[in-house]
């Protein structure tokens, strides 16, 4: 990867045009208002010589000139960019399809389903460097939050700002779960996978889990399916007359359709309780296979006017110490 020099307003480069008329300008001021003095012989300043102080007196001229120099291009905001790079890294191409509708907000993990479910997923990532990872969020509809990317600084931010009630609340797994393939079928790794985590019972959508698990059989996809929540009853915060409160619910979670689902891409079904249960979910998928991918990696341009505006206030400062403490000048 090649770093290149570029500028983000070029445009103020033609002010740098001002520079050699101001060298010129100060020549024609110099010779024009320096005194004549006629004498017979110069013989007797033969032996006078130019001190320190000359040198400097002209030198300031020289440091306001590199000083505006410096400015105007910072004005011209020079950027530092990096070229495209094509890598080959080991890894799989995978999609998270989590479930955001209300039910998973009920606090049966730590604080509650959805962050327990975002802080381990997250944890994943960190432990997965060199995969693409998309992310699909679904509850009564479906989208796409991230494509597959190896950016994961910002799939981690866009998994941050997950939150329920994001899209109309419901379960349409078969959705989520077409969606998902969707951001697959293009790929061309040896594994892609898709993690669908939910913890509840279809019954939105336009499509049937079973078709969309056909569908990702049908592309070489596994699915290995989670099951949030503990067995039996769960507190959910409800909006009752008195405000909210937190009640307790009953569980309920497709598991024969997640089996099915899993068992039908070479996948797996797990249940989590707990978040200790699901980080162990998510070590255990860790384990799977890798292969080799290509990659197109793109930078950001950083911005570079900084030391240029520095270099040239502290040329300024120099300047105006010489000028007024060195040569004693008074304004």
């Amino acid at each position: 990867m090649y770093k290149s020099l570029s500028f983000g307003n070029p445009g103020f480069l033609f002010l740098l045009l001002i520079i050699p008329v101001l060298i010129a300008w100060y020549f024609y001021r110099r010779k024009k208002h320096t005194a004549d003095l006629q004498v017979s012989s110069i013989e007797g300043f033969a032996m006078v010589g130019r001190n320190l102080k000359f040198y400097v007196y002209h030198g300031l001229y020289v440091i306001r000139l590199v000083a505006l120099t410096l400015l105007i291009v910072a004005l011209a905001r020079p950027q530092t960019s990096l070229s495209r790079q094509d890598i080959s890294v080991e890894g799989i191409d995978l999609v998270i399809a989590l479930d955001v509708s209300g039910s998973m907000l009920a606090m049966d993990f730590k604080p509650d389903r959805l962050e327990a479910a975002k802080d381990v997923a997250i944890e994943f990532i960190d432990g997965r460097p060199n995969d693409r990872i998309g992310l699909v969020i679904f509850s009564g509809e479906t989208f796409t939050q991230c494509p597959l990317t190896t950016d994961h600084a910002v799939l981690k931010n866009l998994f941050r700002d997950i939150h329920s009630g994001m899209i109309d609340d419901g379960t349409a797994l078969g959705d989520g779960l077409a969606t998902a393939v969707n951001r697959l079928r293009g790929s061309k790794a040896v594994s892609k996978v898709i993690i669908l985590l939910t913890d509840g019972v279809n019954n939105m959508g336009s499509l049937d889990p079973r078709s969309a698990s056909e569908i990702a059989k049908l592309y070489g996809i596994r699915i290995y399916t989670v099951g949030i929540g503990t067995m039996g009853q769960a507190p959910y915060p409800m909006q009752t007359p008195y405000g909210m409160q937190i009640q307790m619910g009953e569980v309920k979670i497709d598991e024969p359709l997640l089996i099915e689902i899993a068992k039908a891409t070479d996948g797996k079904y797990f249940r989590a309780t707990n978040n200790a249960k699901l980080r162990a979910i998510y070590k255990e998928i860790d384990k799977m296979e890798k292969s080799k991918i290509d990659v197109t990696e793109f930078r950001k341009k950083k911005e570079e006017f900084l030391p240029f505006v520095l270099v040239a206030f502290i040329l300024l400062g120099i300047e105006m110490l010489l000028r007024y403490v060195y040569l004693k000048n008074i304004p």
